[in-house]
């Protein structure tokens, strides 16, 4: 394979460099590529690239000469989606029109692939292209152990565009959990800086020292919803920033662990009587819809967290309906 140059289309803006090579050339390895990048062989129009840099309609990429067995674009023959899997993922779905999907995910699956997972929704998200050419993406991820809803676009363009609203807090993520204990005051902001401890499966994020040059600043609204005495709580968890086990660190930082979260609440987080699952649900999104207005859409709770809301006396209500909010000029 020889140098080639490819003109960024307009539906590809605001992509990053590893996004649009994985979209291109799924084969490259995440390390492969960012050696190249490293090495300046990837540049746009001329000047040199990290993998995390943001791509502009009409830029000119240099595409190098890529290892063995990364060359192929994408579009080649693949093992098609189970059946099963297909109609899984289609029974996840709580909203779509042309542009977006929003999925309500079952605690236990995984956003994306790691060592050991097999099914993830990523791998599923053919199960969604109702014979469009274009693959919906994942624009943002929730952990595995939590539930709740997850942002699909159609389009690399609509990808580009609700990230950006996420990079920008434009985003309201509204959590519902039920934690162990009662935290004083019952309601406020956690300013809790965390830092990233050990690597892979085993990682842990743990509250850090402001004056740490590792840390990262973290910011969650918190109020208590409701409560069954001091010994299980309802609360309502607004993220303002989307650190890595954030929600799990920020509880455990007001002395209130998720209920079902030994990782970072160890024995505290086991109740006889209840299920040893994370009780963390994703519960509503409020996001820009790329084509104008506001999308308000919500997700039911997951059946070991309806259980518990029942037997603690906890009234979630009925999930609203998904809702377009247009914009006053009615677009």
């Amino acid at each position: 394979m020889s140098v080639m140059t490819r003109v960024i289309d307009q539906d590809e803006a605001e992509m990053r460099v590893d996004r649009w090579f994985r979209r291109h050339y799924p084969s490259l390895t995440q390390g492969a590529l960012q050696k190249l990048c490293r090495t300046g062989q990837i540049r746009l129009d001329g000047k040199r690239v990290t993998a995390s840099t943001r791509v502009i309609a009409g830029q000119n990429l240099r595409i190098p000469p890529l290892p063995e067995g990364a060359r192929a674009p994408l579009g080649g023959q693949k093992r098609p989606l189970d059946p099963s899997l297909i109609r899984d993922i289609q029974r996840m779905v709580v909203y779509q029109d042309k542009a977006l999907i929003v999925l309500n995910k079952p605690s236990g699956l995984a956003t994306q692939g790691g060592p050991g997972i097999t099914t993830h929704i990523d791998m599923m998200l053919d199960g969604l292209r109702e014979g469009e050419a274009e693959r919906p993406r994942l624009v943002h991820r929730i952990d595995r152990d939590t539930s709740g809803l997850l942002l699909v676009a159609r389009t690399p363009g609509v990808a580009a565009k609700l990230a950006a609203a996420f990079r920008g807090r434009h985003v309201k993520k509204t959590y519902w959990a039920v934690v162990v204990g009662r935290p004083s005051p019952q309601s406020g902001t956690i300013d809790q800086p965390l830092v990233k401890l050990g690597a892979g499966q085993g990682a842990l994020m743990m509250a850090a020292d402001r004056k740490d040059a590792d840390a990262q600043r973290a910011l969650t609204d918190y109020e208590v919803v409701d409560a069954a005495g001091r010994k299980l709580t309802w609360l309502q968890l607004n993220p303002l920033t989307g650190r890595t086990h954030q929600l799990r660190v920020h509880c455990e930082s007001l002395g209130t662990p998720i209920l079902g979260d030994p990782k970072y609440g160890g024995d505290k987080t086991h109740i006889e009587g209840f299920e040893d699952r994370l009780h963390l649900h994703a519960r509503h999104l409020e996001i820009p819809h790329p084509e104008g207005g506001m999308l308000s859409v919500a997700a039911p709770l997951p059946p070991h967290m309806n259980e518990t809301f029942r037997r603690l006396g906890f009234a979630a209500g009925e999930t609203p309906k998904a809702k377009r909010l247009k914009n006053k000029a009615g677009s």
